[in-house]
């Protein structure tokens, strides 16, 4: 689905370089996860947040027509992208994804965390992971794939919604990003939250392993002049989000 965001002069041979290998036909097709509402939401046709901007300034430096490709969910990202249906990503930084895709630094910084019955034992993060605790997880986020990895003793139940599926068996917990967590127990009666957090989920942009360097150096670079000019902030606040859900710089190595 094009994104209205026209196209500029390509302005010196490293823009030209990344066009070349990341946009050939002039279109720079963006993978845009309408899962996750701190970082966009629908409508499908024409949506709007955070990262739908951010691609869009990606344009604008390149030169170049974005195409914005509307994904249920992560994993629906991430399948476009390696399949070659999408261009760029919009993803949490997760070791399983590291092998097929390059990652710049984050952009946002979210929380991850566990909703539980409003009478059940489960109080604290040392309760959640035991015996016979099932926990609800939307498959393929990246706290399906946090979680799989790090718990030692629950046990991960994966479906399309992990909300639904914790509600629809009676499981013991489900998890998700604090935004969609809190709203759900905020509005549904007999569930509430557990306010520590068990990850932080930091979402960056993403391309496959097949690019040249030069192009991961100069998405990486373009996300932290979006960080400090103030455009990720700004961006969130339009969208609703809060603003200090901006991620840190990143450090020199």
């Amino acid at each position: 689905m094009p994104g209205g965001f026209g196209t500029v002069t390509i302005v010196g041979s490293v823009e030209e370089a990344v066009v070349s290998d990341l946009a050939p036909g002039g279109v720079l097709r963006a993978a845009i996860n309408l899962g996750n509402p701190v970082l966009a939401r629908g409508p499908a046709a024409a949506p709007s947040g955070v990262s739908v901007e951010i691609a869009g300034e990606l344009g604008v430096r390149l030169g170049v027509r974005v195409e914005l490709i509307g994904c249920g969910a992560a994993r629906e990202s991430l399948a476009a992208l390696v399949r070659g249906g999408a261009d760029i990503c919009f993803l949490a930084i997760e070791p399983a994804r590291a092998a097929e895709v390059a990652f710049t630094a984050p952009y946002v910084v979210i929380e991850g965390v566990y909703v539980v019955p409003e009478d059940s034992g489960l109080t604290a993060l040392a309760d959640v992971d035991r015996e016979h605790v099932r926990i609800g997880v939307n498959e393929g986020s990246a706290y399906d794939l946090f979680l799989s990895r790090t718990l030692r003793h629950a046990a991960v139940v994966r479906a399309p919604d992990g909300i639904g599926v914790f509600c629809e068996q009676g499981l013991e917990a489900a998890a998700g990003i604090r935004q969609v967590v809190s709203g759900f127990a905020a509005r549904t009666a007999g569930f509430r939250v557990i306010e520590e957090r068990f990850m932080q989920i930091r979402q960056a942009v993403g391309v496959t392993r097949a690019h040249a360097p030069g192009t991961v150096r100069f998405l990486a670079a373009a996300v932290e002049e979006l960080k400090a000019s103030g455009f990720i902030s700004d961006a969130l606040q339009r969208s609703g989000q809060d603003s200090s859900l901006v991620a840190p710089p990143e450090q020199p190595r």
